[in-house]
């Protein structure tokens, strides 16, 4: 059979299209495979979430003939937050379709590898979007010497990301710069760039690394929790029950500082942890702990197939993007990605899924989410930073 595009736009749709939202779904990383994925609350380009916090006040103990506890409703708030919306591309040259028009396994396999390729940038962008705070910032930038790029962190960063440099505050600097990632070697910390060689003049020391045209714009992420001064619309100090738990400086890490923040956090919020997530240094630390307190270490298979060590029945998960030092207990129950729909190819008017790019050579087709991630309890999660790690 001759390929053309329609039978790539139909493969596209009937064949890859689940495949890909399937392994978006559940093999980003644990706890994403954990959360809900839901419908519900989506009104517009927003997700309005009416929560409860506190009790009913209509409780109470009286005598056999006094007065019945006065009606006291439950207390609610609206979180708000603005869909965002998550895209994938890939790219095709007509020459590797003309090339591949008499040989169908070939062109397969050229889809495969596209999609795969897709699925691989999506994995890692997404993974890294759940432990941010929503405005895209991958590093902050230190010492730049003979247009090397020092920088405090290299785990959110790669060959090929496109990225824009932002003042300390998150703005465009005076002279715009963007640039797409040439190397990052990962021991010493350093980063070079394509285009015209940058310095700390262009480039401050403390400017953001942010990926380019994500500034405020990627899913709010764990980072948001504990760290920004409003949540979903709501301002933390004057709504002190969407504090979390939040312990820094631990040091060396001892059983009883994971214990302590479990039994607060539950104590607090009535909720369960059900999921630690941590570095790989710490899950070393943890792992040593256990050794040297002769704790056997249980292992328990995860939503998506991962499996974990286990402390009290917790799954522990170490994962890339997880801050050095830090831990976090989550509750997953509390957290759900609200989006409009699933994975969709985004379509023209007459159904097709691959275009031409204008003025080029090459198809592409788009992959797309519109979705934020809310939880609705925030005081029933914990963090503990600042471990050493093993």
């Amino acid at each position: 059979m001759a390929v053309n595009l329609t039978n790539a736009n139909s493969a596209l749709k009937t064949y890859y299209l689940d495949a890909i939202a399937e392994q978006l779904n559940t093999g980003i990383n644990p706890f994403y495979a954990a959360i809900e994925k839901s419908e519900n609350d989506v009104w517009g380009k927003e997700v309005k979430k009416l929560v409860t916090y506190g009790i009913n006040g209509g409780i109470g103990a009286g005598t056999e003939e006094g007065d019945l506890p006065a009606a006291s409703g439950s207390l609610y708030k609206e979180f708000t937050a603005s869909l965002k919306n998550l895209y994938g591309t890939i790219e095709i040259s007509d020459k590797a379709v003309r090339a591949s028009a008499n040989n169908a396994g070939a062109f397969v396999n050229l889809l495969t590898a596209e999609t795969e390729s897709l699925l691989k940038s999506a994995k890692y962008n997404f993974g890294r979007m759940l432990f941010g705070d929503g405005q895209g910032t991958l590093a902050t930038v230190g010492t730049i010497t003979a247009g090397k790029i020092g920088v405090d962190s290299v785990t959110a960063l790669v060959e090929n990301m496109l990225v824009e440099f932002l003042d300390e505050e998150g703005d465009s600097l005076s002279t715009p710069v963007v640039r797409r990632i040439v190397s990052v070697d990962r021991t010493a910390k350093v980063v070079t760039v394509d285009g015209t060689m940058l310095n700390n003049t262009t480039v401050p020391e403390g400017s953001r690394i942010a990926l380019y045209g994500a500034k405020d714009r990627e899913l709010t992420g764990l980072k948001a929790i504990f760290d920004n001064t409003s949540l979903y619309g709501l301002s933390k100090s004057s709504n002190p029950w969407l504090k979390p738990y939040d312990v820094s400086a631990v040091g060396d890490l001892e059983v009883m500082d994971i214990q302590r923040a479990i039994d607060a956090i539950e104590e607090m919020s009535g909720g369960t942890v059900n999921m630690i997530l941590c570095s790989w240094g710490v899950r070393r630390a943890i792992q040593k702990l256990f050794t040297d307190s002769s704790i056997r270490l249980e292992s328990a298979e995860l939503a998506g197939g991962y499996k974990a060590i286990t402390y009290n029945g917790i799954p522990i998960v170490a994962d890339r993007f997880c801050e050095p030092g830090t831990m976090y207990l989550l509750n997953t129950d509390d957290f759900a990605l609200h989006q409009l729909g699933d994975w969709q190819w985004m379509e023209g008017d007459d159904g097709s899924i691959l275009h031409q790019v204008p003025g080029k050579p090459v198809y592409t087709a788009t992959l797309v989410k519109y979705a934020e991630l809310l939880c609705t309890r925030p005081c029933g999660q914990g963090r503990l930073s600042g471990i050493t790690e093993v």
